[in-house]
């Protein structure tokens, strides 16, 4: 009994989420869908799915994750999941949450895509035209400017579909890689933009996705 006792103490909770905090839903076949938490205890996590879905029925409700990214890297949680209620599908509730993986992986999710970028820096106080190399719902990396330095600032206007207003914010270098291609952390962006670049990361690998399911199938994999 002395030793169930210690296990019990010893026993820690799942790691969570913090509140509006950006998740994913990931099913078996690693699709991630980008949603936000609404409100979070240690009974249990509600979630609100970020993009357009068809219904999802019973079966692939229990098939889903829960991952984010913590302090201890990206995280994956189980447990009970439902709909909130018939009037808001988008609404998941995630009962008795349990921890299944931790990654040792502090990145978000990033896609390859060339998407023109306007760069602002404080000290040149003149614009820049530039463009991503790839991009994730926390940064993205930069094809230049070279007059970028490391820690410095700047604000950007980025164009993810041609047509559309670009998404605006600030963001900071936080690496210069060999080839000098800047990596920029978002530092203040809108929800509204936050989503938008969550989505489009989003479409982009169901984009992916599908052309590597058309190659197999034209290949007879």
């Amino acid at each position: 009994m002395k030793f169930g006792r210690e296990r019990e103490q010893t026993h820690k909770a799942a790691p969570l989420p913090e509140q509006a905090a950006l998740v994913s839903l990931v099913t078996p076949h690693g699709e991630r869908i980008p949603a936000r938490v609404l409100e979070r205890d240690q009974g249990a996590v509600l979630v609100a799915i970020m993009v357009p879905l068809d219904s999802l029925g019973g079966v692939a409700l229990e098939s889903l994750m829960l991952e984010f990214v913590g302090p201890q890297g990206r995280v994956r949680l189980g447990g009970t999941i439902g709909v909130v209620s018939p009037a808001e599908p988008d609404v998941l509730r995630i009962a008795d949450p349990r921890s299944v993986e931790v990654l040792q992986q502090r990145e978000f999710v990033r896609v390859q895509s060339a998407r023109p970028v306007l760069v602002y820096t404080p000290a040149d106080q003149f614009e820049v035209q530039s463009y991503t190399v790839d991009v994730s719902g926390g940064g993205m990396l930069l094809a230049g400017p070279e007059t970028l330095r490391m820690g410095e600032e700047l604000r950007f206007r980025l164009t993810l579909t041609q047509g559309e207003a670009p998404v605006t914010g600030t963001g900071k270098v936080v690496r210069i890689d060999p080839q000098g291609r800047r990596a920029v952390a978002f530092r203040e962006l809108s929800d509204a933009d936050q989503r938008r670049v969550v989505q489009f990361v989003f479409e982009c690998q169901r984009a992916e996705r599908r052309r590597g399911l058309d190659m197999g199938d034209r290949y007879g994999s």
